[in-house]
């Protein structure tokens, strides 16, 4: 992963952004359907020489800043697409490989100009299953249209919610048209506002073969939207087959868990 471009879509839940303080910084990004995503930011670049270049994905810890900020839980569901390009190295194609459960957590940062400002920290930052689940195709009918994604903060011994329970076909923009509307942004997306160029980084980071794509947190449940994470917070994001019928925590035959432990 760490040749991988790691590129994160904001806006891609309803409620989300606006729970997160964060819809004024959108204010003037216009979108083509009132319901698509906001844009698409960098959380890691490859061999990068600034914060960005250094590789932010933990497995089993999440550090917060060494300075006071306000953290959040982002549970999400990260895709790893094959990248193919033109022959002027525009994204010709992205092929979705396999998903997986993701933490994109976030600083609450008054006056970050970009949303990367937000996002990557130290060596621990982010948070990923160490588990996949292949994807058989990304269109419906395929494999994901029966996984949920949920999330728990564990708290002095009590486990809350932190993300509402939501089924991957509730994001605003999933297979085909996620997929095509992410080619268009890394092709055409311009530095504006909390946004930056997408095709300037691919081209500073030599092209990269693959992108690991967070699609998008969901909207956040009563404790997540009122509670920061704190040192001692246990943290679950969890993918599930709704099939199963098991939710919660406990590991299950075709489920994906997210563990970290907060410091």
């Amino acid at each position: 992963m760490r040749n991988t471009i790691g590129l994160g879509v904001a806006g891609n839940f309803a409620h989300h952004l606006e729970q997160a303080g964060e819809l004024k910084d959108f204010e003037n990004v216009v979108t083509k359907e009132e319901n698509a995503p906001k844009g698409i930011f960098p959380f890691y670049l490859p061999n990068s020489k600034s914060f960005l270049g250094l590789y932010p994905i933990g497995h089993e810890k999440l550090e917060l800043p060494t300075y006071e900020a306000n953290a959040q839980v982002e549970p999400e569901v990260a895709i790893l697409f094959d990248i193919e390009y033109t022959d002027a190295f525009e994204v010709a194609s992205l092929t979705a490989k396999k998903f997986t459960a993701f933490n994109d957590c976030t600083i609450r940062k008054e006056g970050a100009k970009k949303i990367s400002e937000k996002k990557s920290w130290c060596a621990n930052s982010k948070g990923m299953a160490n588990e996949w689940i292949a994807i058989d195709k990304f269109e419906e009918g395929g494999v994901m249209d029966n996984f949920h994604l949920c999330s728990f903060v564990k708290r002095d011994g009590t486990l809350h919610p932190y993300g509402v329970d939501a089924p991957l076909l509730g994001y605003s923009y999933f297979y085909q048209k996620l997929q095509n509307w992410l080619i268009e942004k890394m092709n055409e997306q311009k530095d504006f506002g909390p946004l930056e160029d997408i095709a300037e980084h691919l081209k500073a980071t030599n092209y990269p073969k693959q992108a690991l794509v967070s699609i998008g947190a969901t909207a956040y449940a009563e404790f997540g939207e009122n509670n920061y994470l704190q040192s001692k917070d246990e943290i679950f994001v969890v993918v599930y087959d709704k099939r199963k019928g098991s939710t919660g925590i406990e590991p299950a035959e075709d489920k994906v868990i997210l563990h970290q432990i907060v410091q």
